[in-house]
């Protein structure tokens, strides 16, 4: 089979689902159509609707789908990670913070320049992804966990901003979930020039890519500027990324999925690879965009292309996951560098200061005449120490399932949200909201459990071909966390009600805590937590790795499932209360190393500590900081984790260089 296969394929499938696409966006006849598309005037407002609506509309998933499927073959084809992608390393959600922020700050110069606006975005998205993981790290699992935590972040930033209730909002929205819907032929004109110019550079690189499949050191001795050719590659990539991000908004999994079709059908070459990965991008965002306008015509509201593209992605993620792990992806991350010991001072430290933080939440607010210190009235206090509950206990219950889940896939970047058991929840309960017409304050936790379960009992089972290995446990829990996002997407899409509630609810508020919640939560962490410390020799031996556990007498293949079933029943409770919390679960941990926590037992006592004070202090900023707007407490503690994962990023790689 020759490289011009999957090219010939690709291209001769393009016009007909191209004909396909603009049948099921319209009720014309097939004649008219056809007619329309080479130019013949409009007769009536149907015709005119097809001409300006419908057929830029498909003009524009072909644009982008090429932009993004030969983004994800140079990204591929640099890192030689057949993972690599805008979406897994993180370089589509840097162009959509950039946009979303710039767009707040300044609509009319970000109207002007935005693809330039989110070329930073995206630019600076793959630099952080390089230094969670350094060069080498680009071409395995680290840049896959490195991205969705970069992926995390951004996220958490957009979703403040978009909570703030900009008069941007509504259009935010819609295109952050990767809207191809067109008014006239202005994207199409703004980003054709632009993807063409990309491909004209990608198409100058064939030497350059052919010799980086030598290798590094090889590419060198023939005389290459390594460095200077990356950078290069790269920038076209992130180039092409941006320009589709900034046309259409956020669609993953297309630049990912197409140049693994391409090589599998038949593409050798480099410059082959990239003409086939663009024609596959075009025949992929083609079908999505179909299945989104065929949904359009069955629901109640916009099914945006963004959350199709993730139907069909995540799987194939899973698929291509089970079947190109290498060696290296098994590789352990190390923690934080600490002390070998936690020290009594640091301990009483961080309990006083959560006592400190606590007495805060409690007595300390800003008010018509400024900040105002001491008890509050009886109505106050009766709703304030529901919210400081509620808040103390959900950190605690993520940061103690962040640590359950990193010791078992011996994993530092694994948590409930990076899992994918977080969104297994909150699916659950948005679904059910959306399909009975109730409010998801109104569902109990044996929902989010259920959905969480869910979630742990397909990670168990696609994983079981690995033996639960920590890359297969961790790509997969990412991919379905992907997948169950595209399909929340779809329910607040047909849902009857108000996205924007549902959205503040998604970012994790304790705005209706009641003291119910806050005792029930409460209580079920805090058993949860006592069982925890009973089994923590299991933890200890299990971290080190299953021939040391089973020569210990530890039964892994039946400690395990049933430690990750306690993990995913401490997010789904959480989420429950108060909805989806990011970050806690993942940076608590963390912090308890550093602060010398490497025993089982310390690091459980110390993250449970850090993660309900990290949750008290984003409470109270959120409530207090724009007020009279509140801020949910987990958009917070996102934001907080966010920068202070950042900052720890670049500590260690400088520590390292």
């Amino acid at each position: 089979m020759t490289a011009r296969h999957p090219l010939t394929g690709g291209l001769l499938a393009l016009p007909v689902l191209l004909f396909a696409h603009l049948l099921t966006s319209t009720d014309l006849p097939a004649d008219r159509i056809i007619a329309l598309a080479f130019a013949a005037p409009p007769e009536g407002f149907a015709e005119v609707r097809f001409l300006y609506a419908s057929l830029p509309r498909a003009a524009m998933a072909v644009i982008a789908g090429i932009a993004l499927g030969v983004a994800g073959s140079l990204m591929q084809q640099v890192t030689q990670n057949r993972l690599a992608s805008p979406l897994t390393l993180g370089a589509a959600s840097g162009a959509w913070l950039a946009t979303v922020a710039a767009t707040l700050v300044a609509p009319a110069y970000t109207a002007a320049h935005g693809g330039w606006i989110s070329m930073a975005g995206a630019t600076l998205a793959f630099v952080l992804v390089v230094g969670i993981t350094g060069l080498r790290g680009l071409a395995g699992l680290q840049a896959v966990l490195g991205g969705m935590a970069v992926n995390l972040v951004f996220g958490a930033i957009a979703g403040a901003l978009v909570l703030l209730e900009s008069p941007y909002f509504a259009h935010l929205f819609v295109w952050g979930a990767g809207d191809l819907g067109q008014n006239g032929w202005n994207w199409v004109t703004w980003s054709l020039p632009r993807v063409a110019a990309g491909l004209a550079v990608a198409a100058c690189l064939g030497r350059l890519l052919a010799l980086l499949r030598l290798g590094a050191e090889a590419a060198e001795g023939r005389g290459m500027a390594l460095a200077s050719g990356l950078v290069i590659a790269m920038g076209v990539g992130l180039f092409l990324t941006a320009t589709a991000v900034t046309a259409v908004g956020l669609v993953g999994f297309i630049g990912l999925i197409a140049p693994n079709i391409a090589r599998r059908l038949g593409a050798r070459t480099p410059i082959g690879e990239l003409l086939a990965s663009g024609a596959w991008g075009a025949l992929l965002l083609l079908f999505a965009d179909a299945l989104a306008v065929g949904l359009n015509l069955v629901a109640r509201d916009l099914i945006p292309t963004g959350a199709t593209a993730a139907l069909m992605g995540a799987p194939a993620l899973i698929v291509l996951m089970r079947r190109q792990l290498h060696a290296a992806d098994h590789a352990v991350y190390t923690l934080p560098v600490g002390p070998a010991r936690p020290s009594v001072a640091r301990l009483a430290t961080l309990v006083l200061g959560t006592a400190l933080l606590a007495a805060a939440a409690l007595t300390v607010a800003p008010g018509e005449l400024g900040w105002r210190i001491g008890l509050p009235n009886e109505l106050i206090w009766s709703l304030r120490w529901p919210r400081l509950l509620v808040a103390l206990a959900a950190g605690v219950g993520m940061a103690l399932s962040g640590l359950v889940l990193q010791r078992l896939i011996r994993n530092p970047l694994a948590s409930p949200d990076i899992l994918g058991m977080s969104s297994g929840a909150t699916f659950a309960l948005v679904a059910t909201a959306m399909v009975a017409g109730v409010s998801v304050h109104e569902i109990g936790p044996v929902v989010a459990l259920g959905g969480a379960l869910a979630v742990l009992v397909l990670l168990l089972l696609l994983s079981r071909r690995h033996h639960h290995a920590p890359a297969t446990v961790a790509l997969t829990g990412i991919s379905l966390a992907a997948l169950l996002d595209a399909l929340v997407k779809v329910a607040l899409a047909t849902g009857s009600q108000d996205s924007f509630a549902v959205l503040t609810w998604m970012g994790g508020s304790t705005y209706r805590a009641n003291p119910a919640t806050a005792l029930t939560l409460s209580a079920v962490v805090g058993i949860i937590g006592i069982g925890l410390w009973l089994v923590r020799r299991w933890l200890t031996l299990i971290a080190a790795g299953d021939p040391v556990a089973l020569a210990r007498g530890v039964p892994v293949r039946v400690v395990r499932p049933a430690l990750m079933a306690i993990a995913a029943a401490l997010a789904a409770a959480v989420v429950a209360a108060m909805g989806p919390v990011g970050f806690v679960g993942l940076l608590s941990p963390h912090i308890a190393a550093m602060l010398g926590a490497r025993r089982a037992a310390d690091q459980l006592a110390l993250s449970a500590l850090v993660g309900g004070a990290l949750m008290i202090a984003s409470d109270w900023i959120g409530r207090t900081a724009l007020h009279p707007m509140q801020l949910p407490a987990g958009t917070v503690a996102s934001l907080l984790g966010g920068v202070y994962f950042l900052a720890l990023v670049v500590r260690r790689r400088g520590l390292s260089s």
